[in-house]
């Protein structure tokens, strides 16, 4: 924590004030402590805000209650993980209603080279859960240092949490509610034995109650934290597939188990096939081809750069950053570059067409 945890809990207690005005607001007045202490005149400012907003804001009453919520943190050895920390898993920086502030019980790293959603059904069957566990030891055998984000419900996301657990993977649970509580009870020693090497994450101050909405929000991390989404099992409507939709939105792989078209747990998943909302799921062997992730073993010998005089500086940023790691991540690529994906899309295509750089699987990216 900092001497600017207070002014972090504060900003999200506003009443009125969401993800995209607390953006705002630090963007406005540079540093979280000056929404709440600097001047008024600048706060009033700011393009959009109206004077009842700005009297929620200087409400002493969201300073006292984010007084009780550190209180709580320090107390419960809780992490704080501010929007602009270096800690702040940063795939989500590149969603744009991403949370600003997250409270994780246990202290890991939420920036693997590799991370994995795995969500699905409450109701799982056997089809189901052997299939997450098979795939879970499979991928840890090849990729030991893979982190498993899921959500702890019941079904296959507890089944991935334990699957991760038993195979010493790194994995995270996302929860609908404070930190201050664990649903459903009945998984909490999971949730004890995960903070170990991984950790319990939310967006949610304690007191927050597991409400229906809590859980369909919280999915939007879920999906935002990793590399692909795979779901395992599914109906005709639940909130994996809700975190399908979501991960599509966020330019990351999505990946679905089929089965056969009578049961109904597999409805949802061969929906997304169908739809091609999701690339179906044959082995674990198919989704690390497809995702890219041996794509490239040898060191490909960079070009020399000068030899392109026609390349821009956005270009020859992409390029000469593809020449150290290749192949990489488009969205990895975003976050080393600090550029909008959208305009690194448009980069690449442009290198593409210039014949200096590739498309691989899984929204890998390669120089030729």
């Amino acid at each position: 924590m900092t001497d600017k945890s207070l002014y972090q809990i504060a900003l999200t207690l506003i009443k009125g004030v969401g993800v995209a005005h607390a953006r705002n607001l630090m963007e406005f007045m540079g540093d979280e402590e000056e929404v709440f202490k600097g001047n008024i005149s600048k706060l009033e400012s700011i393009p959009r805000i109206s004077r009842r907003l700005i009297s929620e804001i200087r409400n002493p009453e969201v300073l006292r209650n984010a007084e009780k919520e550190l209180e709580f943190v320090t107390k419960n050895n809780l992490n704080l993980i501010f929007f602009t920390d270096e800690k702040y898993p940063q795939r989500l920086t590149n969603c744009v209603d991403a949370p600003i502030l997250m409270y994780a019980k246990g202290d890991v790293n939420f920036n693997r080279e590799k991370v994995i959603s795995i969500v699905g059904t409450r109701n799982s069957t056997r089809y189901g859960n052997d299939f997450c566990r098979e795939f879970v030891k499979d991928i840890s055998v090849r990729f030991p240092d893979v982190q498993i984000i899921s959500g702890l419900a019941y079904g296959i996301d507890i089944c991935a949490h334990r699957a991760a657990i038993e195979n010493g993977l790194s994995t995270v649970a996302v929860l609908g509610h404070g930190l201050d509580r664990i649903y459903p009870y009945v998984h909490r020693q999971t949730a004890i034995e995960l903070t170990k090497s991984g950790a319990l994450l939310t967006e949610y101050p304690s007191g927050t109650n597991p409400d229906g909405h809590n859980f369909v929000r919280r999915n939007r991390i879920v999906a935002g934290m990793a590399d692909a989404t795979i779901v395992i099992e599914s109906g005709p409507k639940g909130g994996s597939l809700i975190t399908a939709d979501i991960a599509n939105s966020y330019f990351r792989e999505v990946f679905a188990l089929p089965g056969r078209i009578h049961d109904k747990m597999s409805f949802g998943c061969n929906k997304l096939i169908s739809e091609n909302k999701a690339i179906l799921l044959q082995s674990t062997d198919k989704f690390i081809s497809q995702m890219g992730w041996e794509a490239e073993e040898k060191k490909i010998l960079p070009r020399q750069t000068d030899l392109f005089q026609d390349l821009t500086p956005d270009e020859e940023g992409v390029y000469n950053l593809l020449k150290v790691e290749s192949p990489m991540q488009v969205n990895n690529l975003a976050i080393e570059l600090n550029i909008p994906l959208s305009e690194l899309l448009m980069t690449l295509l442009e290198l593409e067409m210039k014949n200096l750089v590739t498309a691989l699987p899984g929204g890998m990216y390669k120089i030729i």
